[in-house]
Formats: structure tokens, sequence, C-alpha cells
């Protein structure tokens, strides 16, 4: 059999592609549907939703999913429900599986979800003690990215060999002309100029990589606080500072993937880093990362726990004192919105570290000017509401422009999150595409 020619613009191949696309995506926005409410929200005919599903049943991509309940109803713009026997069809979550992967400097958090987006199994594969002796050496990086696929397609009770691909969020960003990891000297193990191939070698299905705050962009994106927001700026503030930066609905990498690593932007207040690479910090990630809360509460007399890791310490201080914001405590008033005067050391907390967070988007403001700021990541999100109204209020005084400043709402596992949509919004293009495949015999009524 020859090769088949490729299909052109207009052809009724790719109209019927086009439609099967569309149906497809609306199975999913809507969940199950019946054949008659599936051609009144594409416009089709009866005849052509009906052969529309049945070359998506053959193509394996959509199944019955039962008969809809109850009496046939109407709606306030009379579009009339499935009646009681209507037949409802639903794409088939097991046509494709994928994969994601969450790296952080505690271990590896691995994630599958079928192809409407349920989870459907998880692991966790803590970080090695680097310090193990030769005799008994660290397990190398690519040996622990597989135990983490492994024991995530286990639990789903998958193969690895049933995933159509991974996508891994890792601090940094791995450089296009060398493939190396930059931008992330604290991550152990992931430095190797070779890693890539190694990693290509281990799994048996595709690949790919992005930086761990582009992804959590991606999960506001889809359904978060930035759903419908084409140009807006998510800051991250965890085991260090870094922002996404998403312009007419792209994220902007740079052209070695650091865009966004504004950690190591020079601001004031702070003395000036110089061979940042080497030294892995900057002006902002100084003055308002985790190690610039824990100063501050020093200065002010606060405790916290020496023995947690920083960002940890910096988010329990930065919760306690949203909490002593919105109840008040014996250190002294509420703190409350910005200008109402609260004096105790929490306060004193919560707005410093607020005038610190909007020196470094001042910049971005001024550079940018995005119709949106998500605040995301763990140091961030537990100032909570409190912290974000003293940002605002301190951006206002500091940028000509005044993007809307909100809390990022993805707040379970963002950076898995955004892993997974990234990994289905590749495999659902690929697996939706029926450009050739063939029609089903027609349907007679």
């Amino acid at each position: 059999m020859g090769k088949q020619s490729p299909a052109h613009p207009g052809t009724p191949q790719v109209l019927r592609a086009m439609n099967d696309r569309a149906a497809l995506d609306l199975l999913l926005t809507h969940g199950p549907l019946s054949r008659g409410r599936l051609g009144e929200l594409t416009g089709l005919s009866k005849p052509t939703a009906s052969q529309l599903l049945a070359r998506l049943q053959t193509a394996r991509l959509v199944i019955t999913s039962g008969t809809s309940g109850g009496p046939a109803t109407g709606t306030a713009t009379g579009a009339g429900r499935p009646g009681p026997s209507a037949q409802l069809y639903a794409v088939n979550p097991r046509a494709a599986h994928v994969a994601a992967l969450d790296v952080t400097t505690t271990g590896l958090h691995a994630a599958v979800a079928d192809l409407t987006g349920r989870v459907v199994g998880t692991h966790e594969v803590p970080a090695p003690d680097r310090r193990s002796t030769a005799a008994t050496p660290p397990p190398s990086t690519p040996e622990l990215v597989v135990r983490a696929v492994d024991g995530a397609t286990a639990a789903a009770g998958l193969l690895p060999t049933d995933l159509h691909r991974v996508v891994i969020g890792t601090p940094g960003a791995f450089d296009p002309g060398t493939g190396r990891l930059r931008y992330a000297a604290h991550l152990p193990g992931w430095h190797s100029p070779d890693l890539l191939d190694e990693l290509a070698a281990a799994l048996p299905m595709p690949l790919s990589f992005d930086n761990d705050v582009n992804l959590a962009a991606v999960a506001e994106m889809r359904g978060g606080a930035a759903d419908g927001c084409e140009d807006f700026v998510l800051l991250w503030n965890e085991q260090g500072i870094g922002a996404a930066l998403v312009i007419g609905g792209r994220l902007h990498r740079g052209r070695t993937g650091g865009a966004g690593e504004v950690g190591f932007l020079p601001v004031p207040h702070t003395p000036l880093v110089r061979d940042a690479a080497r030294i892995g910090s900057g002006g902002f990630q100084e003055l308002a990362g985790a190690g610039g809360v824990l100063r501050l509460a020093r200065d002010l007399g606060l405790p916290y726990s020496p023995d947690a890791a920083p960002h940890e310490a910096a988010a329990d201080l930065l919760r306690r004192a949203a909490d002593a914001g919105t109840a008040g405590t014996a250190d002294g008033p509420a703190a409350g919105p910005a200008g109402t005067g609260g004096t105790g050391p929490y306060d004193a907390l919560l707005r410093g570290f607020a005038t610190g967070t909007a020196i470094g988007l001042a910049a971005m403001v001024a550079v940018l000017d995005p119709q949106l700021i998500v605040l995301s990541g763990g140091v961030l999100a537990a100032g909570g509401e409190p912290l974000r109204e003293l940002v605002r209020a301190e951006l206002a005084e500091l940028a000509v422009p005044r993007p809307r400043l909100v809390l990022g709402s993805v707040t379970a596992h963002p950076v898995l999150s955004g892993a997974l949509e990234s990994a289905l919004a590749a495999t659902r293009d690929e697996v939706f595409d029926t450009t050739h495949r063939p029609d089903p015999p027609p349907t007679r009524y």
C-alpha cells in the first residue's frame, strides 16, 4: 500500500478531522453528551453527528457512557435536554495516558493521568543522601526518574510502555544550545552534560522538560486564576524566587530558557551581587526570598524553627503573621489592609515582606506592563489575602501600570498539575488527529 498523500485544507478529509476535534474538545469540557446535544453544540446535522461518533468509536477515542436519566427538559434558551433513553457518549479515558514529574531538592513527585485529565496514580521518590559512601553510592538521576515513573504507572495499573509522554518540571531550565541545566545550582545530580541523553535512553516514551514556575503558570492558565488571561506574570516564591512570563497567551522562555529568573534581579535595599551565576543568588532573592523573611524575623525577635527548611520556616512565619492580621494577637493590633495602622512585630514582618516583594514586581511591571500578576508558591501563599492586599497597595505606589493582583488558585501540587496539563495538550493533539483515519460504514435510519 502506497504512502498516504497529505491532506489539504478545505478537503472533506480535513473538515471531518476538524469536526472530530471540535466534538472531542466539547466532550472533554462538558462531560458525556447525547448525540443530539453534541449536534447542537457543533452545529452538525443528525446524520453527520452520528457518523462522527461512529468514526470516533471505531478509533477508540469515544465510548458510550450510559443513558440520560429523567424526562426531557428545556433550558432558558430553549435548547432541549436528552430524554430518558438518550445514549450518552464520552471521551475514552484509556485512549492514552501521560505522566508528569515535579523535581525538587527533597525528591521527585510523579503522577499519571488518563486522557480526560483524571489522575490515576501517584508516587514519590525521596532525594538520595548525597553523603553516601563509595561502597553504597547514591542512585543516579536517571535511576531516580525511572523509579518515580515506574511507581506512578504501577499505582495506575499500567506499564511504562502505556505512557504516551512524560513532562518533567525542574527548577532552572535546560539550555537548548548545550543541553545542560542552568539557573539551578541547588539541585544536585541534574547537571551532567549527558543527562538528557541518559534519560531518553532510560525511558521508552517521548520526554519533554520545562521550568517548574512555567508549569505552575500553565496550571493557572487552565482553569486557575489566569484562565482566559493572555498577558500575565506569575511570581513564585518557595525554595527560590522565579517568575513565569506569559505574553500573548504564550510562555516567554528566552534564548537560554532563563526568562523569569528574577531571583537574580538587582533591586534596592540589597548589596549588589556580582558573579551571580557562581553565587546562585541575586538581589531580589536576598530581599524577598525565604532567607530575607528569616532575617527580618530575627531583627523583629520573632521565633522560628532553625531546623526547618528555610522556605518552610518562612511560610510558617508569614502564616502566623497573616493570622495575626485577621484576628489580632498580643503582639499588637491586627494588620489589616495597608494603611490601617498595625504595629506588632508580625504586622511589621508582613509589611516588610510585602514591600520587598513589591520592589521586585515594580521592575517587572515597568518592563512588561502585564494585565495580571499571580502570586504563587508556598511562601507567598502562606501570607494569604492580608499579604496580597499589602503587596497590591505597595505596588500601586511603586509602579505606574496597575495590573490586577491575585493569589494563585491551584494550590495542590501546581507544578505537577501544570506538567500534566502540558503533557495532555501535546498528547491530545496527536491522539485526536483523525485526518488519516477512514470513515466507518454509513449509518442507516
